[in-house]
């Protein structure tokens, strides 16, 4: 005895004992495919829950994808983790489904090797003998299992199978003679399956020509169609299988329950009719599993059904959500536009109105100069000396003599009230900053209540060049990053001074702020 004998020997003996006990080869497959069934059923019962279970995770896979989609390596990790915390196999819902394939093969050997493996007999001589007394040569000839007739029996292809169908009652004594000791082991198999097919024969189209013709035609097809309606019941049953297809696989799956059947059909006009019986049964079995199955996942399914509602319902909230939120930003940015729009159409008209109060000669030095400043205006050192901003020649001096009444008239909370109105301007631009908006505005607001502050006639004439520096310098990005870095760590350092009341310190922090920004601006 062989290995492959010592590892089919089970189904072996199952087939056999179905055959001794009822006489025919058709109903012995039929039985054994029924205990391969029950056998199976709990493996079936495991992955279809394991189906189940797979499916209430898609929510929960999908915000992962959203999450980690481009990172592969990461999100195969996350949903590894996810995996095991739901205590989910992501192959139990298919591994289930290779058994029955696993069990088709070792039977195909037995039908295509009856002698071998049911009768026990694989010698070369002692199959000769049997072909030479059931007259193998012509019938087989005949039948066109073979072209021509050979000096010797050859063991292959099917023709096993069909030397044992030649071995009948009326002969059974004769092929036992011929072969001595080992014809206790040999037996007339009984292929007949209803007095309608002989089950060692292979279907053909053409099925006129063959004994059982049309009958034995019709198991192809009816295995096929068998396939087909077992698809149908699974997917009308099966309430993961319908979400499945709802969620966007129903083209795939609708391939699949064409294609199964078309291979089912071509392979059964390819191989003996007993399998085409097999699988007949086969599917029918399985029709009847779904429906248990359904019976007794019915809360399964339900729970899972559920699931996918919750899940739909949340996506569509989401996706609502996310259209809201769409139109509200292009609302918010039309609305940012139009209202920027009219600022700077407010802000170029001030600034016009700002240079007509300056004196022609302020205005001629300020167009030219030494070095660029603020989209085209100049820096002169003359104007701006070591000892602070002087007029040019022939001009009144830039500061007026300041009257020391004026500044001894202002009480004490009006000027509480600028710092207030300062502290507060500055908190705004570093918040503006932190938070990564457009801080242009909130920066003019800041340096207009210092310079009012200030009661500088020359910084109120200044202010719009400033303004328009700064602009510029934020707009083009080109110093952006280093501009923000710089704004906040000055304007802390100011603000601190101002909340101290110390006029000197802030000074200070007002002069080092304007030099490092004009530095890094390429002003300096």
């Amino acid at each position: 005895m062989d290995f492959a004998q010592i590892i089919l020997s089970p189904f072996v003996w199952l087939l056999t004992f179905f055959y001794n006990f009822f006489g025919s080869y058709g109903i012995a497959l039929i039985l054994f495919a029924v205990v391969v069934k029950l056998i199976l059923f709990p493996f079936a019962l495991k992955g279809k829950r394991s189906m189940i279970q797979m499916n209430m995770l898609q929510g929960k896979m999908q915000k992962l994808q959203k999450q980690y989609g481009r990172d592969r390596e990461r999100y195969n990790l996350e949903v590894q983790k996810l995996y095991e915390r739901e205590k989910v196999n992501p192959m139990g819902g298919c591994l289930w489904s290779f058994l029955p394939l696993l069990i088709l093969i070792p039977l195909y050997a037995i039908i295509r090797q009856p002698i071998k493996y049911m009768m026990g007999i694989n010698d070369v001589e002692i199959l000769n003998q049997i072909a030479q007394v059931v007259d193998w040569n012509s019938i087989a000839v005949s039948n066109g299992w073979i072209k021509e007739a050979g000096e010797a029996f050859s063991n292959v292809g099917y023709n096993q199978l069909y030397l044992s169908s030649l071995i009948t009652p009326e002969n059974l004594e004769a092929v036992k003679a011929a072969v001595g000791e080992v014809g206790s082991r040999i037996f007339a198999v009984n292929f007949d399956f209803l007095g309608l097919v002989d089950l060692a024969r292979i279907p053909t189209l053409k099925f006129w020509t063959v004994a059982g013709g049309f009958a034995l035609f019709l198991l192809p097809v009816v295995s096929a169609g068998s396939s087909l309606v077992f698809s149908f019941i699974s997917m009308k049953t099966n309430a993961v299988n319908q979400q499945a297809a709802q969620a966007g696989n129903n083209a795939s799956m609708k391939s699949m329950m064409i294609i199964s059947p078309l291979i089912s059909l071509w392979i059964g006009f390819s191989m003996p009719a007993a399998l085409c019986l097999y699988w007949i049964a086969q599917n029918l079995l399985s029709m009847v599993q779904e429906f248990i199955c359904g019976k007794l996942l019915k809360k399964d399914y339900e729970k899972a059904a559920a699931a996918r509602a919750e899940q739909e319902r949340l996506e569509k909230e989401e996706e609502k959500e996310e259209r809201r939120r769409k139109a509200e930003e292009r609302a918010r940015r039309i609305e940012e536009a139009k209202l920027n729009k009219g600022k700077k159409k407010k802000t170029e008209k001030k600034h016009d109105e700002d240079e007509d109060k300056i004196p022609g000669s302020v205005k001629e030095h300020s167009r030219v100069g030494l070095r660029q400043y603020a989209r085209g205006r100049a820096y002169d050192p003359y104007r701006y000396s070591e000892e602070g901003p002087t007029a040019y020649p022939g001009e009144a001096p830039i500061f007026p003599p300041r009257s020391d009444s004026r500044a001894l008239k202002r009480e004490a909370h009006e000027i509480e009230e600028e710092l207030r109105e300062i502290l507060e301007r500055g908190e705004a631009v570093e918040r503006c900053i932190r938070a990564g908006q457009d801080r242009t505005e909130a920066d003019r607001d800041f340096h207009a209540a210092i310079v009012r502050a200030a009661h500088n006639e020359f910084m109120v004439r200044l202010l719009p060049v400033i303004h328009q520096a700064v602009a510029a310098a934020v707009e083009s990005g080109e110093h952006g990053e280093q501009l923000a870095e710089d704004t906040l760590r000055d304007h802390a350092l100011l603000l601190e001074f101002l909340a101290k009341r110390d006029g000197e310190g802030a000074e200070h922090a007002m002069a080092i702020h304007m030099c490092r920004s004009m530095e890094v601006m390429g002003l300096g």
